[in-house]
């Protein structure tokens, strides 16, 4: 499948204010639950960076399940969440933590799971024993996506709550392809894995695409070249799933949040220059990218 940039709608400020987030209204349970799974014992601040993200886009409460011996860490450096530490194994969250994730799960809006994983085999088989008894919307990045790698009918029952949210070879994994065939036609790639998966996606670089099953889709070009640093992607992956607790649709919490990922880049390369600031440094940015396009 190939696809033309102009098949898909220019995401601007304009078209943003006319597709309006839910209201942020009500108290912090009515705002969003949101369940975030990831992380292992050698990178354990991925979590972090998705669940500030997550807060910063309005998402009323946040909860990280992730290793055991990094949760009491992560406790302390996001006071604003509740933390739960998981059986591990080899450093990386267990296929034994399955049933207390579907415990947290049943209480939540939506589920964040891939942000620092460290191993794809480790986390297919948490998600074997998660994903098939999941009943809410569902977000999944980085190497979460492994599980669709294994499994491409795996996320059927959950159709029209799924985002994926992909780097390039990422992609190219869930699609069997090879990566400079995806590099090369983008959007195309990303239409097919939204067709296969029965899952809406967000992948891209430079261009950001967000493509639902049904084939609508949407091109993002806001972003800063100084954006493109480690942990970013979390910070993004935070962002969609904020805003998919919050209420929005899959498609809606994708465009929108990809949307203020760039910007807050932009944002921030505007006070700092092009290089040599922190992803930790965007989701700050991220209030004010959303109150440009709210104001």
């Amino acid at each position: 499948m190939t696809r033309s940039r102009e098949e898909v709608a220019q995401v601007t400020p304009t078209l943003l204010r006319g597709w309006p987030l839910p209201a942020p209204a009500g108290t912090k349970d009515e705002k969003g639950r949101l369940l975030i799974v990831g992380g292992s014992t050698s990178t354990p601040g991925a979590v972090l960076l998705a669940a500030e993200a997550a807060l910063r886009v309005g998402a009323g409460k946040v909860q990280v399940a992730t290793t055991q011996a990094t949760a009491g860490h992560l406790a302390v450096a996001l006071p604003e969440g509740l933390v739960v530490g998981l059986d591990t194994t080899l450093g990386e969250i267990a296929a034994s933590a399955a049933p207390r994730l579907l415990e947290l799960a049943a209480s939540s809006d939506a589920v964040l799971v891939g942000p620092g994983a460290g191993d794809p085999a480790a986390a297919c088989a948490l998600l074997e024993g998660l994903v098939p008894h999941l009943d809410t919307a569902l977000a999944l990045d980085a190497l979460g996506t492994a599980f669709v790698t294994k499994h491409p009918e795996g996320l059927r029952h959950l159709t029209g709550r799924v985002v994926l949210t992909p780097n390039a070879s990422e992609l190219a994994r869930m699609l069997d392809e090879e990566e400079d065939v995806v590099d090369g036609d983008v959007l195309g790639a990303t239409a097919r894995l939204a067709e296969r998966a029965g899952a809406t996606v967000l992948s891209g670089s430079d261009s950001s695409f967000v493509v639902e099953p049904s084939g609508a889709g949407w091109r993002i070009d806001v972003g800063a070249p100084g954006a493109a640093v480690a942990g970013s992607g979390d910070v993004k992956a935070g962002a969609v799933a904020g805003l998919l607790a919050r209420g929005a649709s899959p498609a809606q919490a994708a465009v929108w949040g990809a949307h203020l990922h760039g910007r807050a880049g932009e944002r921030l390369t505007s006070s700092v220059g092009r290089s040599g600031f922190l992803a930790r440094e965007l989701a700050p940015e991220l209030p004010r990218a959303l109150g440009e396009v709210e104001a």
